[in-house]
């Protein structure tokens, strides 16, 4: 066993890293059920964070070297986070209404107890999806390989966990959007943590953006959005949908291509 893992000490690291994570995951699908899955649903998260502290424990490294700690200057980027996913959101659908004729009114009722509620329910499983693919391997693949190839790979991962989803794979339009889509928002998830140095940031995005879907703009007037869009555009021919994608997903590379020039953050 040791002339192997001294033969293979990457694949060696990699299949030891995969087994973490997948007992973590197991572990807090135990332990997520019932009254603690509907009060305190943090157990995969939580899971998760110990086996990324484990893993780094196992290179000599501290989960401040993910800029997860109680520090100001990493604290910050959660809320800052939580804005820049809120507000990016906010303005895609802005631009979406101004170029296909949509209207963005606002609710008449706000049920702020949902509305509010909806960061913490969402928190858990962005937490998750950022430990997964932004966590400790897409880091070691960086530190093997490069930061474009991590990006290629964690890309088409997290592309296809979201086109997997019963929601996706039974629609064609869906898929491609998803397809194009969910690569870029890697992207923009990838480089605020890079940048920044810290995975609050990318959290505090990926929760902002979330969130924004269903409390800050909406189809309905149901009071669990603070927005909602009138006269929707139905997209009835491929041209129209295309143009659709390619205007939302050059708006996100935008913003990327902002966070990654900020001269606010050490980039490395």
């Amino acid at each position: 066993m040791k002339a192997i893992i001294k033969k293979h000490p990457i694949l060696t690291k990699y299949i030891f890293s995969i087994l973490i994570l997948f007992i973590a995951l197991f572990i807090s699908g135990l332990l997520n059920k019932g009254v603690i899955k509907q009060y305190f649903p943090y157990s995969s998260a939580i899971c998760l964070l110990i086996a990324t502290w484990v893993l780094l424990k196992s290179d000599n490294k501290k989960l401040s070297s993910f800029g997860i700690d109680f520090k100001t200057k990493n604290l910050k980027f959660f809320p800052l986070g939580i804005l820049i996913g809120a507000l990016v959101f906010l303005f895609a659908k802005y631009l979406r209404a101004l170029c296909f004729g949509e209207t963005l009114s606002l609710s008449t009722t706000f049920n702020y107890k949902n509305i509010l509620n909806g960061f913490y329910i969402m928190l858990p499983m962005v937490a998750v999806e950022e430990f997964l693919f932004r966590g400790y391997l897409f880091k070691k693949t960086i530190e093997v390989s490069s930061i474009l190839k991590a990006n290629i790979v964690f890309s088409i991962l997290f592309m296809l966990v979201h086109v997997f989803d019963s929601g996706v794979i039974n629609s064609v339009p869906m898929i491609i959007f998803t397809v194009i889509t969910i690569p870029v928002g890697h992207l923009l998830f990838a480089t605020s943590f890079l940048k920044s140095k810290s995975l609050y940031l990318p959290i505090g995005i990926h929760l902002g953006n979330n969130w924004g879907t269903n409390h800050l703009v909406h189809k309905l007037n149901d009071g669990n959005s603070f927005f909602y869009i009138t006269n929707s555009a139905r997209f009835d021919t491929w041209l129209s949908f295309i143009v659709f994608i390619l205007l939302w997903n050059i708006f996100y590379l935008l913003i990327t291509y902002i966070i990654w020039k900020w001269k606010g953050f050490n980039y490395n």
